[in-house]
């Protein structure tokens, strides 16, 4: 009986825990840099204009500050893909912490194919990072 009251905290902590929880799929850096350079992916890069100037960027990525509101995000993003919410996207940040909740989000809103880059530019549990790995940057002149 006394282990029943602890239900309800339990629902809360889920609940908590479930925007943390991990979505799919997931692209390892270079498996993004070959499908980008394939033609098989449209890489985003969702960091700041700050981060893209002290690190440079995905050469060819498309720019978009997550932290502009989700009203910025998707318009930009339905445009880098001509409005299509079925085109493969993969998205990157410095650490995979932005790209996972803005993969959730956008899968929320019908985005069928949003790959997340969880290792990010500068590496994170999941991996060293793309600048870790020294796949290619490019500075970003127009930040």
């Amino acid at each position: 009986m006394h282990s029943l009251r602890f239900l309800p905290l339990l629902g809360v902590a889920l609940l908590l825990a479930a925007p943390l929880a991990r979505a799919e799929p997931d692209m390892t850096a270079p498996q993004a840099l070959a499908a980008a350079r394939s033609g098989k992916v449209r890489l985003i890069d969702i960091r700041t204009p700050a981060e893209w100037r002290q690190t440079g960027v995905v050469p060819g990525a498309g720019r978009v500050d997550f932290y502009r509101g989700l009203d910025v995000l998707v318009p930009a993003i339905l445009e880098m893909v001509g409005g299509d919410r079925n085109a493969p996207i993969a998205l990157i940040c410095r650490t995979g912490n932005r790209t996972t909740h803005a993969q959730k989000y956008l899968q929320s809103v019908g985005f069928t194919q949003v790959f997340n880059i969880r290792e990010g530019m500068a590496g994170s549990a999941a991996g060293p990072g793309w600048l870790g790995r020294g796949l290619p940057v490019e500075t970003c002149a127009q930040c």
